[in-house]
């Protein structure tokens, strides 16, 4: 393999990657090799047809796509070690040589890692944050710990209302058609979380159990499936069941049931005390993210489109394991929200840019500072790993390769850059 590399504006690079002609006729014949089994040709036994005479009956065009593939996965990983470039992207292949006999040659467009010129990030001016634990803060978290302890019951004497929790049969129709994805029975839904489009839930309170009905909504303009944006829809449905919430009494016997406290006095202080530790918490990460957006500011980086786009679809992933942790996929929600990918991936910009630019700049303070991570840190920190996903850390260790390790470290370097800047901070 032969590598040459090409800077291009606004931090993106061009890799060159040749790779031999005999390697590449190696890799068509690795093709042959696993596709031959499930070749006939009459006059030959199955598996057995030459990949000569394929070649003549078809054209050695037939095995190009896998042995390209195989080229690249083998070539693509020793290129970027060579290069010795901070690759932050995935790349865009271009094959611009491919024919039995020749070299195979195709360019890598990435995005590379921005380099960032620091201005101030030691003594910076922020706003101070406030902390103070208000008697409504105490019953906000009274009440949600009331929640927590109520129970459902079922509701057979009267019709459904808001936060009610209801089971409900549905099919959705556009234009008298059933469309995919609009059918659901024995769904709960609570009225009031807005989880459905349009005006769906208000329309079901009213209706009694039994019941069954038709409810209009629009699906929005900008809604994922094509076929249906903007359209009018009818959904069938039947009511089969209501539960609503009943709330504990906030007394003493409450305090006790759930906590170790005997009155709800007591009960009341030990919430404003732990109340207080939060909003401490959350007052600092407030301010280090204060500092930090100071010290974006202060810099400046030239972030590549492809590193953008990467991190936006790292946070789409994000959230899509999130929701399947509540039993949905994120199609689902999308169906029930009327949100899109290209919606949320929009949305997600500023978030995403933000992410980026508080990255650079704490490495390149760490970088600035020369902050060093002792191996007694990093094991310190595999210890937190191990204890998380209970496992030994004996095991865990044997499991986390040097790029892992390099990573971890980097991560502590990147923390102990927000501890320095956010010490050195000045609040006003």
């Amino acid at each position: 393999m032969s590598l040459t590399v090409e800077n291009l504006e606004k931090n993106m690079a061009k890799l060159t990657i040749t790779v031999p002609a005999d390697e590449f006729v190696e890799a068509m014949k690795a093709s042959y090799n696993k596709q031959k089994g499930k070749i006939s040709v009459p006059g030959f036994r199955k598996g057995k047809v030459p990949q000569a005479y394929l070649e003549k009956m078809y054209g050695p065009e037939m095995f190009y796509e896998d042995a390209a593939n195989t080229c690249m996965e083998s070539s693509y990983p020793g290129a970027l070690d060579e290069c010795g470039l901070d690759v932050v992207s995935r790349p865009q292949i271009d094959v611009t040589q491919m024919e039995k006999g020749k070299d195979f040659i195709y360019t890598a467009t990435v995005a590379v890692k921005p380099e960032v010129t620091l201005g101030q990030y030691k003594g910076v001016e922020v706003d101070k944050v406030e902390v103070e634990v208000t008697d409504e803060d105490v019953q906000a978290e009274l009440l949600n710990v009331q929640k927590q302890n109520s129970r459902t019951i079922p509701v057979e004497d009267r019709a459904a209302k808001m936060d009610d929790e209801v089971t409900i049969d549905f099919e959705g129709f556009v234009d008298g058609e059933a469309f995919e994805g609009g059918k659901g029975e024995n769904y709960q839904l609570t009225l009031g979380s807005h989880s459905f489009i349009d005006t769906f839930e208000d329309q079901i309170v009213g209706k009694n159990i039994g019941e069954e009905f038709d409810v209009n909504v629009t699906f929005p303009e900008d809604y994922q499936a094509e076929d249906l944006a903007g359209k009018p829809a009818v959904f069938k449905c039947k009511l089969n069941g209501i539960k609503e919430t009943e709330l504990p009494e906030l007394d003493d016997e409450f305090a006790s049931e759930v906590s170790e406290f005997d009155t709800m006095d007591e009960y009341k202080a030990d919430l404003k005390a732990t109340l207080q530790v939060k909003k401490e918490k959350a007052a600092k990460n407030t301010k280090e993210g204060l500092v930090i957006d100071q010290i974006i500011e202060n810099s400046t980086m030239d972030i590549p489109d492809p590193m953008l786009e990467t991190t936006k679809e790292q946070m789409l992933n994000e959230f899509s394991q999130q929701l399947s942790y509540q039993g949905l996929s994120v199609d689902q929600y999308f169906q029930f929200t009327g949100m899109t990918r290209e919606k949320f991936l929009e949305t997600s910009t500023p978030e995403a840019e933000r992410r980026i630019k508080s990255r650079l700049v704490l490495e390149a303070i760490a970088k600035a500072e020369d902050i060093q991570v002792s191996e007694d840190e990093l094991n310190d920190e595999l210890k937190k790993m191990a204890d998380m996903y209970q496992m030994d850390l004996e095991q865990l260790t044997g499991l986390v390769g040097d790029s892992e390790k390099d990573a971890i470290k980097q991560d502590i370097a990147v923390q102990k850059a927000v501890d320095l800047v956010t010490e050195a901070a000045v609040e006003k």
